[in-house]
């Protein structure tokens, strides 16, 4: 169940409103808004390789930059970083010309607008424990079946939509086994979803489906394939390569629902 609360979320993440300094509400956020553009356009010359780093400054690490006078919090007009990205003349302006790396106007009002803040630096968002947000206030409250739907229909809400009635059960039944194990109901498995007028049905049909090991066979796929997982060795003589067992562990790991720790 954890898999797929983890899908469902991702949806609402889908679903949400895409922030940068245009229609933004608030402050800047720096891994949403920051990290990208200094990943992208400043850590090759400015980042932690010491041996690549450019001028001796660090923009990846707060207490550096700050101390070297790159960024300093609240007062962009007197920042290294903020004049050299504004600058006019080609041998001052960052990134360079030859860098093919040049900043949008949109990007660079979004490092102005960052220092003028406080240029405060944040954690990549997978070392910060997650929070318990609140719950979205909604109007139609009696469409609601539980708290994953308060963010659905909130974002719904905020752009004037409705959510879309009930589908069909054939079509409900059809969809949520390929979206589970990837393979569509037997006509005898749709009438079975279908004829139980139960209100756990839908539950049930979902858990049904989680402790088959189709699962686990259609959600590997996408882990193998960002690890590049293949049964042979590709290039110029595509030689076979005896590798399986990584395959049906990471099955094995997904049917089992192994926490990532181990």
């Amino acid at each position: 169940m954890f898999l797929l609360f983890v899908r469902v979320f991702l949806c609402i993440l889908c679903l949400a409103p895409v922030s940068g300094l245009k229609g933004a509400v608030g402050e800047v956020d720096f891994n949403r808004d920051i990290r990208p553009i200094l990943a992208g356009k400043c850590f090759a010359c400015h980042g932690p390789d010491e041996e690549a780093r450019k001028a001796k400054l660090r923009l990846d690490d707060r207490a550096v930059a700050v101390k070297k006078g790159g960024v300093i919090p609240g007062k962009p007009d007197e920042s290294k970083v903020i004049l050299r990205v504004f600058s006019d003349d080609p041998d001052e302006v960052m990134p360079p010309p030859e860098s093919n790396s040049a900043l949008t106007a949109e990007q660079k009002e979004i490092l102005r607008k960052w220092v003028a803040e406080g240029a405060e630096y944040s954690l990549h968002w997978a070392f910060v424990p997650p929070k318990r947000p609140a719950l979205p206030v909604v109007k139609e409250a009696s469409w609601l079946r539980n708290d994953i739907d308060r963010f659905i229909l909130g974002n719904l809400e905020r752009n004037a939509l409705k959510p879309s009635p009930e589908a069909d059960r054939h079509i409900l039944v059809r969809r949520v086994y390929l979206d589970l194990i990837g393979l569509p109901p037997t006509p005898e498995e749709a009438d079975f979803y279908v004829s139980d007028k139960s209100q756990e049905a839908y539950g049930n049909l979902v858990d049904r489906l989680l402790k088959s090991p189709r699962y686990g066979e259609h959600w590997a796929r996408a882990w193998l394939d960002l690890a590049r997982y293949a049964d042979t060795n590709g290039y110029e003589k595509d030689r076979s390569r005896t590798i399986w067992p990584y395959r049906d562990w990471v099955i094995k790991a997904l049917n089992e629902d192994m926490p990532f720790d181990q």
